[in-house]
């Protein structure tokens, strides 16, 4: 009986007092964040619902001061600091916005600056799609072949035309 106490209070103290880690985010899991909070905006923007727009935007913003950049490689780091200011500065306008067609405007160039480090930072774990629209003149990315325009949703929902696919890089 001693000893199962013994043994007990041992293993309370070791639980207790054993140093704890909080689970470290990785670079590849945050970027795919950044990817996700994307998706959720252009999803609002082709339902018209300008404020999960918002919503998501913020979201956007969160994952985009979160990303570890500390953890990239050189070229990487050099992409994401090239592009941080003007992700940022776009999810905030949206965020901040209850116009639809502002919120539109902005996210033409989010889509374009997030394509191209998406494109560059080789760390998705999902396929995507860059989409264009000839009416806006305007791409998008897209978790989806299937085209749904954010630009002009219920409107124009099925315009536009894949022009690239970025295959899974990372896992």
């Amino acid at each position: 009986m001693k000893t199962l106490k013994t043994v007990l209070l041992s293993l309370i103290l070791l639980v207790v007092f054993a140093p704890t880690r909080a689970q470290e985010v990785t670079a590849t899991t945050s970027v795919n964040n950044v990817i996700t909070a994307y998706l959720g905006v252009k999803n609002a923007l082709i339902t018209g619902n300008n404020n999960a727009a918002k919503s998501s935007a913020r979201e956007l913003l969160a994952a985009i001061n979160t990303v570890p950049a500390k953890q990239f490689t050189p070229e990487q780091n050099t992409l994401w600091t090239a592009f941080t200011d003007k992700l940022q500065f776009d999810s905030r306008h949206i965020s901040e916005s209850a116009s639809i067609d502002h919120q539109r405007e902005h996210f033409t160039s989010l889509s374009k600056n997030m394509f191209e480090l998406v494109k560059g930072l080789k760390l998705n774990t999902n396929t995507l799609y860059e989409q264009y629209c000839p009416m806006k003149k305007a791409t998008w990315l897209s978790e989806s072949a299937a085209i749904k325009n954010p630009y002009y949703g219920s409107q124009m929902l099925t315009c536009g035309k894949t022009t690239e696919t970025l295959a899974p890089v990372a896992k």
